[in-house]
């Protein structure tokens, strides 16, 4: 039977992102992205926000274009997958960690022009860049990106 390992996620970046660089050179980010649902709560009639937060790891070129242009506060789209990564603490206990590793980012949201605040303008993500890395490996390509920025 077949099976889907597939994640979306449209959220805030909850901190600055925190680049590494593996032995062979190749770049790892991680980010914390926060996803808001909000409801109507059915016994006060009040409405209600609960907050998600998931933990985002980049690699190759795509961790470098992260680690680069996203900010705290920056509104990203993530498309990946899910891995749960099982650790021994300083204490010798077994932890798990579940993370989406990205294989798609784009950068939302518009930036002020002219510095006038209000967001008018945004990006333009119009032509799509790849890696040509091979796919066994943890690299990953990006959806699309700006036009403007120079890679």
């Amino acid at each position: 039977m077949a099976s889907v390992n597939k994640v979306i996620i449209v959220g805030n970046v909850g901190r600055d992102p925190e680049t590494r660089y593996m032995p062979s050179g190749d770049a790892v980010t991680n980010i914390s992205v926060a996803t808001s649902d909000r409801y109507k709560d059915k016994q006060s009639g009040e409405m209600k926000e609960t907050t998600e937060w998931h933990r985002v790891a980049f690699f190759g070129k795509l961790a470098e274009i992260a680690g680069q242009y996203l900010k705290k506060g920056s509104q990203v789209y993530v498309e990946g997958r899910l891995r749960t990564r099982k650790w021994t603490d300083a204490s010798g206990q077994e932890k798990y960690s579940t993370e989406i590793v990205a294989e798609t980012m784009q950068m939302l949201g518009g930036k002020p022009v002219g510095g006038s605040g209000d967001g008018g303008e945004g990006y333009s993500r119009s032509k799509p860049v790849e890696n040509s890395a091979p796919a066994s490996s943890n690299a990953a390509s990006l959806g699309a990106m700006d036009d403007d920025i120079p890679f």
